[in-house]
């Protein structure tokens, strides 16, 4: 539908209708002095009257309303939950029957006006269903689809599972505006069978420590009897146990294993299978250890007590890789076998040294010293004592003013990066008190943090790090750093961003620089046996630049030491290669590749972890897809009984949602009326031509 809307007064049509009937009129209201007769120029007079009308009623700038109804088709999405429990516990037979009468169902929908859909649990759209799935997350699959048809109409989804779900929450929980009809797969019954639930252990261990591992045992339809649980490493026993079961329930099997090896230690945990079981492969798990020469040892040292100090802490113990040590004269004193600068890979001085000189012979002992250091200046610092230690830090004179000042994040600090959200947070954070005054830095520090004073950015340092000599120095010039972890708290009731600031910053300190020109590795230690194995290589020149096309060479060898080699060239968008079908395992590599005439290469260990979850319980749940469909409208049904859902789904009417859109759009601007003007003026010359008039 369409409407003309006149920005000015209606009665100005008129007024163009007299203008295109006055101008005609004085062009052809002389018949007697034409070359032509009077009924062309009647038609002459009328194509001018109009062509004149309509351009004086141009001018008044008319706008063409048109209103438009769209009618949006009913969606309805058919679902299936295709992980590996469904294969295992349902016929095959059946199996393939059901997805034939939903295809079907499909098709009857898609004929009553329906736009239909076919999803896995994992992804948005299916054709081939393969049913190997690692896991079960019906509650994502369902919220999937309602933020994918947001504000569409969806007149139902027809879910095909066996109710079983090990990953996500319950989608009992959750609410949908859509019916969900139910088709229940898999076998209900109650079956005897052993299975080993989850085991604890420490990812990290120490080579000469014993760490903790438990094994908890999920006994189902059992008599009372022993359950015995064993420990192997690559093949041979470590450890075994045996507990009575009372025929249902959790059992928990508690070993100290050593550790022995540096390396990735592969342990299997298995619990010997029972008489009646049908399901004997959730009987085992293996679990990768990594086996570290020792922790890194930092040591925090202070005057007094202070706030800090335990902000500090918390960051430094939430890391397994370090040992945290603190001394503090008088209060918590390590004993000198434990102090000395060589065995710590990076001390901590809080406002240390001090005016009293508590910790100043200390000081002094670690500056001689190669460990890598992080100063926190404060009220108590002794900054003349500093200074005279040759430290990257001087203040022309001493300062006995303080300032209240905010951190700045320095965009061109390059040793490390923080998070969009943790340079948010920090922009945020309250003031802390520095000393007044004007210091020098070496052209070597880079500050991590600037002062902002009131509202005010400068470009006075707040953090900043030092690199001379392959020696770490860093310098925090304000104290209160325990105000910003509460703060962040207080706004957000967690301290990731204070947590990530100081915990990148002590690992960078701590971590001895790679001065390799070729590095090679994976990105993570442990890789699931559904996803690739992804391997990142970088190559630098003589002034440690990164330099590309070189030909990467990676060997992989399994436990049973066979060989695969894999090679790719580098690109500056291409560092990185993805070895996909590995098999649960230790795997050892070794990475290859030519540097000025000359084979670099690199070794490590990567470990690929089995997905078992589908095999842990194979009992399927059709109380919850009961539950499910009618907290949403629909109705479960049986998968021998598909055939009701179809005479339910035939008994539907695909009503269709209209929106209407309404358009403005300028008559100026529509082509036919260019066209319109065209011909008139096109007609009126030809006819004059033709008749011989000008």
């Amino acid at each position: 539908m369409r409407r003309v809307i006149l920005e000015s007064a209606p009665e100005f049509v008129v007024v163009c209708v007299l203008i295109g009937l006055a101008y005609a009129f004085i062009q052809y209201y002389r018949t007697r002095q034409q070359p032509w007769g009077k009924a062309i120029n009647w038609l002459l007079f009328s194509i001018r009257a109009i062509l004149t009308f309509f351009l004086a009623f141009l001018l008044l700038g008319p706008i063409v309303k048109q209103i438009n109804n769209l009618f949006e088709k009913p969606h309805f999405i058919v679902l299936y939950d295709n992980s590996a429990s469904v294969k295992e516990a349902t016929d095959s037979v059946l199996l393939k029957q059901t997805q034939q009468q939903l295809s079907t169902a499909a098709q009857a929908l898609e004929e009553k006006g329906y736009d239909v859909a076919t999803h896995t649990l994992l992804e948005e759209d299916a054709n081939n269903i393969q049913y190997t799935a690692s896991q079960s997350d019906i509650q994502g699959a369902l919220r999937r689809i309602s933020n994918r048809y947001e504000g569409q109409n969806i007149a139902g989804v027809i879910l095909a599972s066996d109710g079983i779900y090990n990953s996500g929450l319950s989608p009992l929980y959750a609410s949908f505006n859509y019916p969900v009809y139910t088709i229940g797969l898999g076998d209900t019954t109650e079956r005897t069978d052993v299975s080993i639930k989850n085991v604890s252990y420490n990812k990290i261990a120490y080579q000469g420590n014993k760490f903790p591992l438990r094994a908890e045992v999920q006994a189902k339809n059992l008599k009372a009897q022993d359950l015995v649980v064993s420990v192997f490493k690559r093949g041979k026993l470590v450890d075994r146990q045996t507990k009575r079961t009372t025929g249902e329930g959790l059992i928990s099997f508690d070993f100290q294993v050593l550790a022995e090896e540096q390396g990735i230690q592969k342990l299997d945990v298995q619990v010997e299978p029972k008489d009646g079981e049908q399901n004997v492969r959730n009987n085992r798990s293996s679990v990768f250890v990594e086996v570290v020469e020792g922790k890194k040892k930092i040591l925090l040292v202070a005057p007094s007590p202070h706030p800090d100090i335990k902000a500090l802490r918390e960051v430094i113990e939430k890391n397994s890789n370090y040992e945290f040590l603190l001394h503090i004269p008088g209060v918590s004193e390590q004993q000198p076998n434990r102090l000395r600068a060589d065995d710590i890979d990076l001390a901590i001085f809080h406002q240390s040294p001090d005016l009293r000189g508590r910790t100043n012979t200390l000081f002094q002992s670690f500056v001689k010293g190669k460990s890598s250091l992080l100063l926190v200046l404060g009220l108590q610092s002794d900054l003349r004592y500093l200074a005279a230690q040759g430290m990257p830090v001087k203040f022309d004179n001493t300062p006995r003013d303080y300032d209240e000042v905010t951190p700045v994040i320095n965009p061109a600090f390059s040793n490390f990066s923080l998070s969009e959200e943790a340079n948010t947070i920090i922009a945020n954070f309250p003031p802390v008190s520095v000393h007044f005054g004007k210091h020098n830095l070496p052209l070597t520090s880079t500050p991590l943090l600037y002062q902002r004073i009131g509202n005010v950015n400068t470009q006075k340092p707040l953090l900043t790090v030092d690199i001379k000599e392959s020696r770490k120095i860093s310098v925090t010039f304000g104290e209160g750093l325990w105000r910003w972890r509460l703060n962040e708290f207080d706004r957000t009731e967690n301290t990731t961003s204070f947590d990530e600031l100081f915990g990148k910053l002590i690992q960078f300190l701590s971590t001895t620089d790679d001065k390799r020109k070729f590095r090679s590795y994976p990105l993570q230690q442990e890789f699931s046996d559904t996803e690739a194995v992804v391997f990142e290589s970088q190559v630098y020149n003589d002034i440690f630049e990164p330099v590309y096309g070189n030909n990467i060479k990676i060997f992989i060898t399994d436990e049973s030491g066979k060989r695969n080699e894999y090679s790719y060239v580098t690109s500056p968008g291409n560092i990185r290669y993805q070895i996909g079908g590995l098999k649960e395992g230790v795997y050892r590599y070794r990475s290859q590749t030519v540097i000025n005439g000359k084979t670099e290469e690199v070794r490590g260990e990567f470990a690929v972890v089995e997905q078992q979850a589908e095999l842990q319980n194979l009992t399927a749940d059709f109380d919850l897809l009961k539950r499910l469909s009618f907290q949403t409208g629909g109705r479960f049904y049986e998968a021998s009984k598909i055939g009701e859902l179809q005479q339910e789904l035939q008994k539907t009417e695909a009503r269709s949602i209209i929106h209407t859109e309404e358009t403005f759009d300028s008559i100026i601007n529509l082509k036919w009326v260019f066209w319109l003007l065209i011909t008139l003026v096109s007609a009126e010359w030809f006819l004059r031509r033709y008749h011989g008039s000008y």
